[in-house]
Order: C-alpha cells, then structure tokens, then sequence
C-alpha cells in the first residue's frame, strides 16, 4: 500500500506541473490588467507603465510563468497584486473556514443520504421510497441561491433566531456556539443539495446488491436482516458510493463560491471572488493550486478506500 502511494503521490507532480501552465496562460491570457484596477485610469501612461513594470506584467508570458514556478519551488506563492499579502497566508487564512463549511456540509448530507437511501433500497416500491425519491429531487433541483436567500429571510430577518451571515458576531468575542449558529443556514443548503443527490447513489447501489445470490442465502439462513443489510450488503455497496461522494469534494469546493457569497463567509469562495474582479493573478494561480492538491490527493484517499472497503482489492507498488 505504502508504495503504491508513494508511485501515486511521484505521478502527481508532473500534473500538476502541468495544471499551473494551464492556468498561468488562461489567467494572463483573461480580458484586463491588474493595474487598471488598483490604479486610476486617468493617470498618465507613464505611470501606468512604471507600474506594469514594477509588478513584471511588461515580461513576456514564458518569463512571468518561470519567475511564478521558481518561487513555488522554493516554496512561495508570491505577493497579492490588490492586498500585498504573501498568497501563501491569504489561502491559510481563508482555508481553514472553507474546508471546515465543507466537513460539515458533507457530513449532514452523508448522514441523512446514507441511511434515507439504504431504506428506500429495501423498501422499494413503497409510499416512503416514493416520498423520499420526490424530497431528493426537489433537494437537488432548488438554486442554492435561492434556498439560501429563502432561509436568511424565513430565520435571520423574520424570526432573528440566526446571523444573516458572517463567521462569528463582531463584538460578541466569538466562541463555539457562535461560530455553530453561523454555521447552520450555510452548512444546511450545502447538506440539503448534497442529500438530494447521494439519496438516489445509495439506494440504486444497495438495490443492485440485495438482489446478489450470496444475500438470498444469508436470509435463507436465518441471519437478521439488520445484519444482512447493514453488515453484508452494505459494505459491498460501499465502493460506488465512495467514488461518488470523493466526486463530491472538488464540486462542494466550488459550490461553496456560491454559498459563501451569500451568507459572507471568510473562505476561499470569497477570496477567489474578490481575486476575479481584482485581477489578482498571484492569488488566483495560488488558489488553483491548492485546488489542484485537494482534488489530487482526494483521488488518492479513495483508492486508498476501495481496499479498505474491499479486502480483495489489493494494489501493488
């Protein structure tokens, strides 16, 4: 296992060589210039051209991207354009709350998706299978967007029992509980979409296992079908969900965009808005990057899975 690893990890970083030359050229290549939105653009030319300079977009494209790819070698993302801020601590800031709405977005939908749809699996065909097939599609079919501007208004400005936003409540000195009730509207849009697509995986895979011979036969013996549902059919359905839900982690990344837009949440979503519209090169190549290392390492987690989930999979280094 150990060395297939270490193959997967070795494999990784001519791709990811490869995604930053992809990115740096689409980035330069994107309508504007950094300077015309930090600067006035009434001042003369000379000024604007002094500054070009000074942040070496007057280099050729294959210049900017080596000076860009040197520093990362030596471990440095470069300074923000519109901040100043090493982008290196811009994405540490603003990581730790992105990934922290996303746990806990996936942990909700994982929690209602998995045993909704194992239900639906063995109850297939009922009022209840059809009741909950209708919730996950309405759950997947409503804009975020809307669900989310729907709930600040139901529980923040008519009911004022939450924040409209925000990670913590300025002035109140933060703590657990506050941080839990910003949490709650964001982390719930996020669980609900995510609900209602996973519902329809985990009952479509369950369904495929229960029909298995090896399942007859463990009824046929008299084995409880608690046991013979969530022990054996279960775990051999568990390998289809895992690669659905690992799909889910890069797309709940950039979902979060959306989210954290609306309820203000101090993440990457919000820094790389703020990037785009600032034209903030060094930013947006730092935070495709970890982009790029979360997806890769999330591909790495779950083939890692697969043989924890299935003792015949076995991988060779």
């Amino acid at each position: 296992m150990l060395p297939y690893a270490i193959r997967r990890i070795l494999i990784a970083v001519p791709v990811l060589f490869g995604i930053t030359v992809i990115n740096f050229f689409l980035i330069n290549m994107a309508p504007g210039n950094p300077v015309d939105m930090l600067i006035d653009p009434t001042m003369p030319k000379e000024l604007l051209d002094a500054r070009k300079e000074l942040l070496g977009l007057n280099d050729p494209l294959w210049m900017q991207y080596a000076k860009w790819l040197g520093g990362l070698l030596r471990g440095e993302l470069g300074y923000s354009f519109s901040s100043y801020a090493p982008v290196s601590t811009l994405i540490a800031e603003r990581l730790g709350p992105t990934l922290g709405l996303a746990a806990a977005s996936l942990a909700l939908g994982l929690l209602i998706a998995v045993p909704v749809g194992i239900i639906s699996a063995v109850r297939q065909n009922t009022k209840f299978d059809y009741f909950m097939t209708g919730l996950s599609f309405i759950g997947t079919s409503i804009p975020q967007f809307f669900f989310g501007l729907s709930l600040i208004y139901i529980f923040a400005v008519q009911l004022r029992i939450l924040p409209t936003g925000g990670m913590y409540t300025l002035g109140a000195g933060g703590g657990a509980w506050d941080l839990i009730r910003h949490m709650i509207l964001p982390v719930f849009v996020l669980g609900v979409f995510i609900a209602g697509k996973k519902v329809r995986y985990v009952r479509a895979s369950m369904l495929d296992v229960l029909k298995q011979d090896y399942l007859r036969t463990a009824r046929a013996k008299g084995l409880h079908p608690f046991i013979v549902t969530n022990k054996h059919a279960l775990r051999n359905a568990l390998i289809p969900m895992i690669t659905v839900i690992a799909m889910e982690i890069p797309l709940l990344l950039g979902g979060s965009i959306l989210i954290e837009q609306i309820f203000q949440w101090p993440g990457i979503g919000q820094l790389t808005i703020q990037s785009i519209l600032s034209r903030d090169y060094p930013t947006l190549m730092g935070l495709n990057l970890a982009a790029a290392c979360i997806v890769l390492a999330t591909n790495l987690l779950t083939d890692l899975l697969y043989s924890a989930a299935d003792p015949r999979i076995r991988y060779n280094g």
